[in-house]
């Protein structure tokens, strides 16, 4: 059996076309990964801007029990829809 040009030519497509399908893998599994990363992250943004939210509500709470009116009380109504309209919203 002699290699030929036509057998190195075969050989090096071949190859080709592999490293095209393993460097393909390689891609979605790296933006599968990169997603999950960033789903994590979403997750972690979502409880602290709770935290936020709930501790904003108390100030205002604190502010309107002072005596602060007008946009402290328009404030806390928005703030108040915002949380009850998140709360029956389904999590994805």
């Amino acid at each position: 059996m002699y290699i030929t040009a036509n057998t190195i030519i075969l050989a090096a497509s071949l190859l080709g076309a592999i490293s095209a399908l393993v460097g393909a893998i390689i891609a979605v599994y790296k933006v599968i990964e990169n997603n999950k990363r960033q789903n994590e992250e979403i997750k972690a943004m979502k409880s602290e801007l709770t935290i936020v939210c709930y501790g904003l509500k108390g100030a205002l709470q604190g502010l309107i029990e002072q005596g602060c009116d007008g946009p402290c009380k328009d404030a806390l109504n928005l703030l108040d829809k915002h949380l009850n309209k998140s709360a029956h919203k389904p999590d994805l």
